[in-house]
């Protein structure tokens, strides 16, 4: 399984990286699943700001797309995250899994997803009217991790 991860201030064109990502897969490949994430405006929020411990963000990034190739027949799998300072609106994420059938690409873009909120190593903060405050870990997240645990 190919697994491209990119952690990046610049936007990305979600055409471009599918077309990318199902380029580089074999013939056998009939389904790619994607989840793209934006900045949502809840509760008047004004924008968002990522940060990360380069080096160390890619590489449980690297572990988790790992750990859906063990569990799913994944043929290729591309994670773009954002960082820096985002305006409600913006795209912050993309997760795009290429595999032989829609069920696997659908469970694995999910798992990712989870995974992502949960395990890579990021930190957020909100600005709103108010000022600027960090994010803490929300249990809706963990719990959406925990369920892959059990299965």
């Amino acid at each position: 399984m190919s697994a491209n991860i990119h952690i990046q201030v610049e936007d990305f064109d979600v055409t471009e990286e599918i077309d990318a990502l199902t380029r580089e897969q074999p013939e056998g490949t009939g389904a790619v699943a994607t989840f793209t994430g934006y900045v949502r405006g809840d509760n008047g929020l004004a924008a968002l700001t990522l940060e990360h411990y380069p080096g160390m963000t890619e590489r449980e990034i690297a572990r988790i797309a790992a750990e859906a190739g063990k569990r799913w027949p994944l043929s290729g799998v591309t994670i773009i995250h954002r960082v820096g300072r985002l305006k409600v609106g913006e795209r912050i994420v993309l997760v795009a899994v290429a595999s032989s059938h829609r069920a696997a690409a659908f469970a694995a873009c999910e798992f990712l997803m989870d995974f992502l909120k949960t395990r890579a190593p990021f930190w957020k903060q909100e600005e709103r009217g108010g000022g600027a405050q960090w994010v803490e870990a929300k249990s809706s997240d963990d719990a959406a991790a925990e369920r892959w645990r059990k299965s």
